[in-house]
C-alpha cells in the first residue's frame, strides 16, 4: 500500500483531498496540519507522495519543500503543492524549489487522479 502525506492546516481541505484519493484507489493517508507536523511524520513512515499547501502556521509549504529537497533521505519523494496562491510567480517559485507539480485550488478530482497515476505507479 502506498503512503500519501497530506499537509494542510485546513481540516476541510485535508478531508476533501483524502476523499478524492480514497475514490481513486487504496492508499494509506497520513495527515499533518503544518510543515512542522509533517517533519515529525517523515521518519515514522515511508512516504511515497507529499501533497502540501503553502500557507500554514510555523513551517510553511515552501520551507518544507526546501528541507525535503536538500535532505538526502527525502529528495526522491514527489511533492505536489496544492495552493490558492496561483500567480505565475508563485507557481514558478514552487517549481524552482523542487515541487514536481503545482495545483491551484480549486482543482478537479480528475487532475489529482492523474497525478496519483503519474507518481504512484
Amino acid at each position: 500500500m502506498r503512503n500519501i502525506l497530506i499537509v494542510d492546516d485546513s481540516a476541510t481541505m485535508r478531508a476533501m483531498v483524502s476523499a478524492i484519493i480514497g475514490a481513486h484507489g487504496e492508499y494509506h493517508i497520513i495527515e499533518a496540519t503544518s510543515g512542522f507536523e509533517a517533519l515529525r511524520q517523515l521518519p515514522r513512515e515511508t512516504i511515497d507522495l507529499i501533497l502540501t499547501d503553502i500557507n500554514m502556521p510555523d513551517i510553511n509549504g515552501l520551507e518544507l519543500l526546501k528541507y525535503l529537497k536538500t535532505n538526502a533521505n527525502y529528495t526522491s519523494i514527489p511533492v505536489v503543492i496544492i495552493s490558492t496562491e496561483g500567480s505565475s510567480h508563485d507557481i514558478e517559485r514552487g517549481l524552482k524549489l523542487g515541487a514536481d507539480e503545482y495545483l491551484v485550488k480549486p482543482f478537479s478530482p480528475e487532475i489529482l487522479h492523474q497525478l496519483l497515476s503519474k507518481y504512484l505507479v
